[in-house]
């Protein structure tokens, strides 16, 4: 098996280096020949190049270029494809990407593997980064069932744990716990900045533990991801939000009404609730 891998950043670059320790003939694109050049030093590909020319004899290419790049870079692959050749990428948001995707190319396989670290680019690339993530396959009807197996093939070498769901339970279920986290947790420092008091902020800054560095940390991300992710998912995003604002203005209520046990009973149901969204971590 041959594999090309346009996007040699954390997710491409991570790809390379564990489908290459097992044997697979990686080829990456990138759009700066330094990349390039870093990939090859680092061995998360065998050849690469800015030129998606070099991808014509791959068998499966997977697309880990930022959301508003995978549709455009598809249309620029379609002269180089064989009729065999599968696309797949590694977006987070399903539905929009799935719909223009699928169009332009009928063996295209919608997919999301949930890793990644709060670093980007080639230099981050780890080995061993999929190992026992999810991996989300997000196949509608007019999908080829062999593009699907190929492509499950490939993550299930990788280590992932493979799920299945159409692109809008997708969308539905990480704007939950992927896109709402990035917003709250962004939202979050946000809000400490806002404080007038230098003093207080720069106490503030110097006193932080564990607990805010790890609320804050996805808020503290990449800002062009968070954006994109706030374009495709619009929808649920919003949806996601106002749910949160509602749990915002009970906590409120019940600590302007001094209803401590009111409290109290969010706060046991969000301890008990906890365990029952780490159980794949």
């Amino acid at each position: 098996m041959k594999v090309g891998i346009v996007g040699l950043g954390l997710i491409g670059g991570s790809l390379g280096l564990d489908l290459r320790s097992r044997g697979i003939e990686v080829i990456g694109v990138s759009r700066r020949h330094r990349t390039c050049e870093v990939a090859l030093v680092r061995g998360v590909v065998d050849r690469a190049s800015v030129d998606l020319a070099v991808l014509e004899a791959t068998d499966i290419i997977f697309i880990c270029t930022p959301l508003t790049a995978i549709a455009p870079t598809i249309e620029q692959l379609l002269p180089y494809l064989s009729p065999k050749t599968i696309l797949t990428d590694v977006g987070s948001v399903k539905q929009s990407i799935v719909r223009s995707c699928s169009r332009l190319r009928s063996n295209f396989v919608g997919g999301h593997p949930m890793a990644g670290t709060a670093e980007k680019g080639i230099e981050a690339a780890q080995s061993g980064l999929f190992v026992n993530a999810p991996y989300v396959l997000t196949p509608i009807e007019t999908t080829p069932p062999e593009a699907v197996q190929a492509v499950e093939e490939v993550a299930r070498a990788i280590g992932c744990i493979v799920y299945y769901c159409s692109p809008e339970v997708h969308d539905r279920a990480v704007a939950l716990i992927s896109h709402l986290p990035l917003l709250v947790s962004a939202g979050l420092i946000e809000t400490c900045l806002g404080e007038a008091d230098s003093t207080v902020l720069q106490l503030a800054q110097q006193l932080t533990s564990s607990g805010f560095r790890d609320t804050s940390r996805v808020g503290g991300g990449n800002p062009e991801l968070g954006v994109a992710i706030a374009r495709h998912n619009r929808p649920q995003v919003l949806q996601t939000l106002s749910q949160y604002r509602q749990t915002l203005d009970r906590l409120i209520d019940a600590i302007q009404e001094e209803n401590w046990q009111e409290l109290e009973e969010i706060l046991q149901s969000a301890q008990q609730a906890r365990p029952k969204f780490l159980k794949g971590s």
